[in-house]
């Protein structure tokens, strides 16, 4: 049996398949390991502790970064404000409270979001 699973999961995720479904907002994922990590952003379980600072994480790999950020100090900076970031994306994200671009918009009212 398990190596027919190990033949079909590879081809579902070339095939697009994705037949786990959450059963709070209807994501699909095509393998069990991305659903329970998804469910952790329903329950707000972080299993990943940091070992210096009072912060947990929902991934390994985000823990990882972290820690590699505070033994080696980096950090990216905001330009226009006294703010730093663990990661680029966080700093993006920030960004757009100086920008003012919404990327989101509602298609019932045209509304549009940060």
């Amino acid at each position: 049996m398990s190596q027919k699973c190990n033949l079909q999961c590879p081809i579902k995720i070339q095939l697009g398949e994705k037949p786990l479904e959450c059963i709070q907002c209807e994501m699909s994922f095509s393998q069990k390991t991305d659903l329970i990590i998804h469910m952790r952003t329903h329950t707000g379980e972080k299993p990943f502790k940091c070992s210096q600072f009072d912060k947990a994480f929902i991934k390994m790999c985000h823990r990882t970064i972290h820690m590699s950020i505070q033994t080696e100090g980096k950090t990216i900076q905001c330009s226009q404000r006294d703010k730093a970031f663990e990661w680029n994306s966080f700093l993006i994200k920030h960004m757009r409270t100086h920008t003012g671009e919404k990327l989101f918009r509602c298609s019932q009212c045209d509304k549009a979001f940060g």
